[in-house]
């Protein structure tokens, strides 16, 4: 899925309660995350539900770093917020990652009158938690 049919598809929902029960569908598009993956190490921090990003490093055929990621929450609401996170940034250099504005995607979808105080920042969490990431990914590489 793409962020342009996630698009597509909330402009197609009047009702937040239709756009809600899609992000918990979407939530359940997300690929299985190994028990062993729900560790200290993956959880974020400062969000109110549990939630886990494991990320994967490879290379692209340049030779430049490609994060991935696997996400988790023990709350349904907030694994469809990952899988639309995950959308965005998933697969991507660390450059890409960096230069993306998730919140504004997110903003663009409505969720900033939609989400609770703690989801927002649990949200933000998520994000910085990523950016930082990529980050620690392009120092590495240099």
């Amino acid at each position: 899925m793409t962020i342009d049919e996630i698009r597509d598809n909330f402009a197609l929902l009047d009702e937040w309660d239709d756009r809600y029960r899609y992000v918990i569908e979407l939530g359940r598009t997300l690929e299985p995350m190994p028990e062993e993956e729900h560790s200290a190490a993956n959880k974020v921090q400062g969000c109110a539900s549990q939630v886990w990003l494991s990320r994967k490093l490879t290379r692209n055929a340049n030779g430049d770093p490609i994060l991935s990621y696997l996400g988790d929450s023990d709350a349904h609401i907030v694994r469809g917020l990952i899988a639309i996170l995950l959308t965005l940034v998933s697969g991507r250099t660390p450059k890409e990652i960096l230069s993306a504005e998730p919140i504004a995607v997110f903003d663009e979808l409505g969720f900033r009158e939609h989400l609770t105080p703690q989801r927002s920042n649990g949200l933000r969490s998520m994000i910085e938690r990523i950016k930082a990431d990529a980050r620690d990914t392009l120092a590495a590489s240099t």
